[in-house]
């Protein structure tokens, strides 16, 4: 065999680089191998005949290597690789951890799509209603109601977006007809889950 291939990082003349992992020969022709792989992709293994690989090729009328070595490569030693491997598994138990939290977080985001209309109108079932009308028995019932309701979503995490008398935000509201910077009248309201909007209230500005 010829003189052995300095292992290291080898920039490729079309621009990757590529790591030296050993030389081998070809089981039939007995022609001399380069084993390398690919820095940006390790599971990329390529061989190539050694002659082609420390050859030259010509580029724009200029001859230089087709592998040209530009850096050693420090080997890990056993305790390093362990560490790496380590941190590893620590970075993704975290984001493990992480993803877990969020699914907790927003789970019922659905479910409260189909809650929060029913929630809303009874709102709106007392929100017209005259002073003497609003001392029903029936009035009183679905205002205790409502407020257990409010307890409960605000217990998981939801959120009313203010609106009426607070500057238009185009992150949280929705306007569906006025000209102007300030909300003027609510039409549906809006929800934050966690901070998320899960729905963004349709609002008139002026």
């Amino acid at each position: 065999m010829s003189e052995e291939i300095k292992k290291g990082v080898y920039h490729h003349y079309k621009g990757n680089e590529y790591r030296i992992l050993n030389e081998a020969k070809d089981s039939e022709s007995q022609a001399d191998l380069v084993v390398y792989q690919d820095i940006s992709d390790e599971h990329k293994i390529w061989t190539r005949s050694k002659e082609a690989f420390i050859e030259e090729v010509e580029v724009e009328g200029n001859k230089q290597p087709r592998f040209e070595f530009i850096r050693d490569e420090e080997i890990e030693s056993g305790e390093q690789k362990y560490l790496r491997a380590l941190a590893d598994y620590q970075n993704l138990l975290k984001t493990t951890a992480k993803d877990r939290e969020d699914f907790v977080k927003y789970a019922i985001s659905d479910f409260l799509q189909d809650l929060l209309p029913i929630y809303d109108h009874l709102k709106m079932s007392i929100a017209g209603l005259s002073e003497a009308e609003a001392k029903n028995p029936w009035a009183v019932g679905v205002g205790y109601v409502l407020k257990q309701f409010k307890d409960l979503l605000e217990a998981k995490g939801v959120e009313e977006i203010k609106t009426v008398g607070e500057p238009f935000d185009h992150d949280l509201m929705e306007a569906l007809d006025g000209q102007g910077d300030i909300v003027k009248q609510e039409i549906a309201s809006g929800y934050k889950l966690r901070g998320k909007v899960i729905r963004p209230a349709k609002v008139i500005v002026g």
